[in-house]
């Protein structure tokens, strides 16, 4: 922690998240659920896409962009497939459904292909994935959003940051659990540089001009993960879960046909492992792959292997035991949004 940060514990923090959006006319439950993956990722260690995100989040509530009641609903249901209209509601209110239609059908069908329309920013998508894995599923989760990153080519936003998370149920390790986006440094980052006032490394984005800068503020158009596989990537994902949802959200901005406040949209898949082999096994064998993997010789300069999750798993367990560490502007912008709903602030160090 820095002078310029301030240490709140998870539950106040969650307490005081979910009592703005409650304030902000969002159901109570829902509330508390979004409350609860923003904070999760904070804990993680993925304050890009934590609770630096409320006030902008707060301002869709107030324009309407963001549906605070939504009636979400299963359009369609066929086996293992379903598909759902989220109406609007707050992304994690919108996934966190999908995921529990997607674990219902794998329950009953061995697989759940769950693909969700007109949600909202999701946040950390991790977290939807490891809802199957801790029931013993595997899973992987993908969103879709409108451009935000340059295609090969192109130094204009054309594809978006989709991102894409895969979970594994392990035995006595906890879940493998893969989230990334398919950006160098995806927008989320770039906002907490410019909450932290730091630069950028160079290949994160490009100004107006479509040239290449340091400076967050002058970051209009994100790079792609590796180039053309990132772009790859996102506009495959645009395939699965937006097309696939009737619902497109690349090629009507790129014709100048733009989405009434942005939509998003997803797909949550969860899989029964027992259709193909023993389950037991299996997490033996997670067990036993995560063990090797980061029990092997460290190149010079590295302190600790990690399997995928793990560091966010340790330092979770380090922000539990001693609080979330806040920039100073992300604290005053929470304080104003408490000040304005007249919400008591919890104390922090």
């Amino acid at each position: 922690m820095t002078g310029s940060e301030i240490l709140i514990a998870n539950i106040e923090l969650k307490t005081l998240v979910s009592d703005i959006f409650v304030a902000a006319n969002v159901e109570a439950d829902n509330a508390e659920r979004w409350a609860e993956i923003l904070v999760w990722a904070n804990l993680r260690g993925v304050d890009s896409h934590g609770v630096l995100r409320v006030p902008r989040y707060v301002e869709q509530l107030d324009e309407g962009s963001i549906n605070p009641r939504p009636v979400l609903n299963v359009e369609r249901k066929n086996g293992a497939v379903s598909v759902v209209d989220a109406d609007h509601a707050p992304g994690p209110v919108g996934m966190c459904f999908a995921m529990d239609q997607a674990i219902e059908c794998a329950t009953k069908h061995h697989l759940g292909w769950c693909v969700v329309r007109n949600t909202t920013h999701t946040g950390a998508i991790g977290y939807y994935a490891l809802q199957a894995a801790r029931q013993g599923l595997a899973a992987i989760v993908m969103t879709a959003s409108s451009p935000l990153m340059a295609y090969p080519g192109t130094t204009v936003p054309t594809v978006s940051t989709n991102p894409l998370a895969i979970a594994v149920p392990g035995g006595e390790h906890p879940p493998l659990l893969l989230d990334m986006s398919s950006a160098v440094g995806g927008r989320g980052k770039i906002l907490r540089a410019i909450e932290n006032k730091e630069s950028v490394p160079a290949d994160w984005g490009l100004d107006s001009q479509g040239k290449r800068t340091t400076d967050p503020n002058e970051v209009v158009t994100l790079l792609p993960l590796g180039g053309a596989k990132g772009a790859g990537l996102s506009l495959m994902i645009e395939c699965f879960t937006s097309l696939m949802a009737g619902n497109p959200l690349i090629e009507p901005v790129l014709i100048g046909r733009k989405h009434n406040g942005r939509p998003m949209n997803g797909l949550a898949v969860a899989v029964d492992i027992a259709q193909f082999t023993d389950p037991d096994q299996f997490r033996s064998q997670v067990d036993a792959l995560a063990s090797v993997i980061t029990s092997l010789p460290k190149a010079s300069g590295i302190d600790q292997i990690f399997a995928p999750g793990e560091r966010g798993d340790a330092i979770l367990a380090e922000r539990t035991l001693t609080g979330i560490p806040l920039p100073s502007g992300t604290w005053t912008k929470l304080e104003s949004l408490a000040t304005r709903f007249a919400i008591p602030l919890p104390e922090v160090s």
